[in-house]
């Protein structure tokens, strides 16, 4: 079996099309596919369902992806452990949770790619579920996560938990509450909130069905300024952390109430495999560019 057909197909399903993975590899669309070809002849079975747009792998073609993954990313650390140079080189996978990608991933990315120029970083934007099953199946190999109050990653990867998130209540202005309210007072309200597999969202769903109360979602969105302005406007009431609605453009319409019977808070976790070969100072790189950027919620 020949290690570049292993790449042409791998880059194939990464990218979804033929035509992406040659523009990848600096290959013709003839090339890939002769690639393609050479590896199924090898395995002996159809890696690709050549009708589906984007290209998906077969069964087959998915468990040969997720050992090919490994299989590439061995013969990386081989052969930056006997390189004589010092760059690190390869492929870094990275995940990272919608709300921590918009407070968290511009600098730390910008310093991994000027730390280690040859590393070509590839980042997916998850809920934390998600990611962790992407770690689990080796489909990444590193993600910031946030997850609510106790919960913690599986024992079976490397976990550090960065910093924690208190959980506001963020109500318009214009809506007619105390500041301290009950969450009898808050269950009258729609909810502007994030989608399903939200840590945020998932705090507030369980205090409320643990005190019995119903839970009226009005909207979801995914983007917190698109929040901001449906609470601003009266849609419903949401929830936020505090350095978000500090540096929106809605906070002048915006008020943070207090509810006693709901503090909570969620916290952020860079998780990843145990580490080792080409792959560790890439990570421990990231780790101290991510506690700097989270500094804020500390």
């Amino acid at each position: 079996m020949n290690t570049r057909d292993l790449e042409a197909f791998v880059a194939v399903v990464d990218s979804g099309s033929i035509l992406a993975a040659s523009a990848r590899l600096h290959l013709t669309q003839p090339g890939v596919t002769r690639r393609i070809q050479n590896l199924e002849s090898a395995l002996g079975v159809e890696l690709l369902d050549r009708q589906s747009k984007p290209l998906r792998p077969t069964p087959a073609g998915r468990e040969a992806y997720q050992l090919g993954r490994r299989v590439l990313a061995a013969l990386e650390d081989l052969r930056s452990g006997v390189s004589t140079e010092q760059e690190v080189r390869g492929e870094f996978r990275f995940g990272i949770t919608p709300f921590l990608a918009d407070i968290a991933l511009v600098e730390p990315l910008c310093e991994l790619r000027k730390a280690f120029p040859r590393l070509r970083t590839r980042v997916s934007t998850k809920w934390a579920g998600e990611l962790l099953a992407d770690l689990d199946a080796n489909r990444i190999d590193a993600a910031l996560v946030y997850l609510p109050g106790g919960n913690e990653p599986p024992a079976s990867l490397e976990s550090e938990a960065l910093c924690a998130i208190p959980v506001r209540v963020v109500v318009p202005r214009t809506l007619t509450l105390p500041k301290r309210v009950t969450l009898r007072e808050l269950s009258e309200h729609a909810w502007v909130l994030s989608q399903d597999g939200c840590g945020f969202r998932h705090v507030l769903r369980r205090a409320l069905e643990k005190a019995g109360l119903p839970f009226d979602v009005a909207v979801e969105a995914l983007d917190p300024l698109l929040r901001h302005s449906l609470v601003a406007r009266g849609v419903g009431i949401g929830l936020t952390a505090g350095v978000m609605l500090k540096n929106s453009p809605y906070r002048k319409d915006l008020r943070v109430i207090e509810v006693p019977e709901f503090k909570a808070e969620v916290r952020a976790w860079l998780v990843h495999r145990v580490t080792g070969g080409r792959l560790e100072a890439p990570v421990q790189r990231l780790r101290e560019a991510l506690r700097r950027a989270l500094h804020a919620f500390r």
